[in-house]
């Protein structure tokens, strides 16, 4: 099942209007509806928005997995696209029903995890692995190099954008799953 297919089965299953969505997400009723036909893809922030006001974890959208494996091959990554192509986020951890999410992220330049500043409840730290990352936590800003590392309070508004030339390839672990 797609995405959107899986957001508008809840919301339907909840008796929940696309116009009540709207108005308890801030998101338009058309973008709801692009994102419902899978037209367009969400970005982080629209979907933490879609979660919350369906009362599930973003996880939900995402979670397929039947069987627990230990290994997960580089070939059978669960990707998340969302929104556009410029930002994919691949799933290092074989499922995210587990107490730690382990995310790949890799960022075109001039481009950013999310159009807006997102916080949720945990904890999360990331490593560069290739190119630069800068990352908005509340008021700081921190500029990261390859090799560098952060930690971030999860409840503090935040975003990681790539202001350099080449693409960003950095590794995040969030606890709890986020997604």
């Amino acid at each position: 099942m797609e995405l959107g297919e899986k957001i508008r089965s809840l919301r339907l299953k909840q008796k929940i209007s696309i116009e009540q969505l709207s108005g308890m997400t801030g998101l338009s009723k058309g973008l709801i509806s692009q994102i419902e036909r899978d037209i367009t893809g969400p970005s982080v922030a629209s979907l933490w928005k879609v979660s919350k006001a369906l009362n599930v974890t973003m996880n939900y959208f995402f979670d397929e997995y039947d069987d627990f494996n230990q290994v997960v091959r580089k070939e059978e990554r669960k990707k998340l696209m969302m929104g556009r192509a410029d930002r994919i986020y691949e799933l290092l951890s074989p499922d995210l029903k587990k107490q730690i999410e382990m995310l790949w992220i890799e960022i075109e330049p001039n481009e950013c995890n999310s159009d807006e500043l997102i916080s949720h409840d945990g904890e999360e730290c990331g490593v560069v692995v290739k190119g630069t990352l800068r990352v908005l936590s509340g008021e700081k800003v921190y500029d990261l190099n390859e090799g560098d590392s952060i930690y971030l309070d999860s409840t503090i508004p935040h975003k990681y954008l790539n202001m350099g030339e080449e693409e960003s390839v950095s590794v995040w672990a969030m606890v709890p799953p986020s997604f």
